[in-house]
């Protein structure tokens, strides 16, 4: 959506404090082509009162789990405009002296943004959106996750959604006792005892290196932010886009964090609009309104940040051995995100996995100091195997996870095929 720039010019006797205190009205004109939807409508019109000064309050919130029927409206709103797309809806709303937009995504949770005359107007208005529309967090063992992507119109987006995790000790039988050990050590590492910024799990596709990542989201929650990377090979060849995802986003007021003081105890919410598409935040500021750099989740204490975990799966490509050229930049950047210049002073992990030998990685990832843990994540012999299925019928002298709970459920071995095999997801 295009908005002309205008120039405002102001009598040379006033000054910048005088005319923002006066409670200066900016020009709002908006400019629509067809490539503009409705969508894109409801937030012009939504920005209107807030640009204009009739109402320079803003409170905006993102909720990643709604109560069933929630509209993400307050009481006695009287709604102006209402969009129904594919993956969202979208509704302008009015009331005495606030404005109110609401956006529900079809995979799950949404966000608000509430204009007002006044501050105890807008966060009144939002509490009561809040109250009504947020379900409550149960004893699951789903966390918060961002999902990192780059748009090629609107450049570096973060997503958040709350996904199911599993605990540790509820999947540990499903690992070679070769890798439990590790294991067991890396899912009860804390913020104190974090030495090296890399977590590397190799071994062949279909041995659960995915739901490792899944159970380690679940045991470093009171500690540690999950974020999963979509195109790997974007953010090492996108200096911006690295450095956007590098500076991060803090989940204030996630429930997922043990910290007992931030703003609002409804979730994510700040002072400012926010330009959200969809489920979307461009430029790492999400709609709640940071800008990444904000002192976030304090785990009770003041100024301690959330640690954040930076998943990149299945990147093979980027880590072997042989990466020259733009390999061996994009090689290059991550390695300084875990410990160069970039990551300094960001409390950033990486954790890879890939389906390479580790003998065919680069010597650089798997240098001594590196490594906060480089577990090799591997098939089951065959008596784990057997002990795991209870049953001999069918078991090789290794199995993978996968193997194993397809011969459980009684749909036999995957058939051999031509296809590269060693790319996999999931397990």
């Amino acid at each position: 959506m295009s908005v002309p720039s205008q120039k405002a010019s102001l009598p040379k006797s006033w000054t910048v404090s005088e005319s923002l205190s006066g409670g200066m009205k900016l020009p709002f004109v908006v400019g629509l082509d067809d490539s503009d939807t409705p969508y894109d409508v409801v937030d012009a019109l939504a920005l209107a009162p807030f640009t204009t000064g009739e109402q320079p309050w803003a409170r905006s919130a993102r909720v990643d789990r709604l109560r069933p029927g929630a509209t993400l409206l307050p009481s006695g709103a009287r709604v102006l405009r209402s969009v129904v797309e594919e993956s969202r809806d979208s509704r302008l709303a009015v009331g005495e002296g606030w404005t109110v937009r609401s956006v529900r995504w079809r995979g799950g949770g949404g966000e608000v943004t509430v204009t007002a005359v006044s501050e105890q107007l807008a966060r009144g208005v939002l509490e009561d959106v809040l109250r009504s529309s947020v379900a409550e967090t149960g004893s699951d063992s789903s966390v918060s996750m961002g999902f990192w992507y780059l748009s090629g119109q609107r450049g570096p987006i973060r997503t958040s959604r709350r996904t199911a995790t599993t605990r540790w000790s509820s999947i540990r039988g499903n690992y070679a006792s070769a890798a439990r050990d590790s294991l067991d050590k890396l899912m009860a590492i804390r913020r104190d005892n974090v030495v090296g910024r890399l977590v590397l799990l190799h071994g062949p596709a279909g041995t659960g290196k995915t739901t490792v990542l899944r159970a380690l989201a679940n045991e470093w929650r009171s500690w540690c932010q999950v974020d999963c990377v979509l195109d790997p090979e974007s953010l090492f060849a996108d200096p911006a886009y690295l450095m956007e995802v590098a500076i991060g986003f803090d989940d204030d007021g996630d429930p997922d964090s043990d910290s007992g003081d931030s703003d609002d105890s409804f979730g994510d919410s700040d002072d400012s609009f926010g330009d959200s598409g969809g489920s979307d935040s461009s430029g790492g500021s999400d709609s709640s309104g940071g800008s990444g750099g904000g002192e976030g989740d304090r785990m009770g204490q003041p100024g301690v940040r959330r640690w954040r975990l930076l998943v990149i799966e299945d990147c093979d490509e980027l880590i072997r051995g042989d990466g020259r050229g733009s390999t061996g930049q994009q090689l290059s950047r991550l390695l300084n995100l875990t410990d160069g210049l970039v990551g300094q002073g960001r409390e950033v992990l990486v954790a890879l996995t890939t389906n390479e030998d580790l003998f065919r990685l680069h010597p650089a990832v798997v240098r001594p100091g590196r490594c906060l843990a480089q577990i090799e994540v591997g098939a089951l012999p065959h008596a784990e195997a057997v002990s795991w299925l209870g049953s001999a019928d069918g078991v090789g002298s290794t199995m993978t996870l996968a193997e194993l709970f397809a011969l459980r459920d009684g749909r036999g071995l995957p058939r051999p095929s031509g296809a590269d095999t060693r790319h996999g997801l999931y397990l």
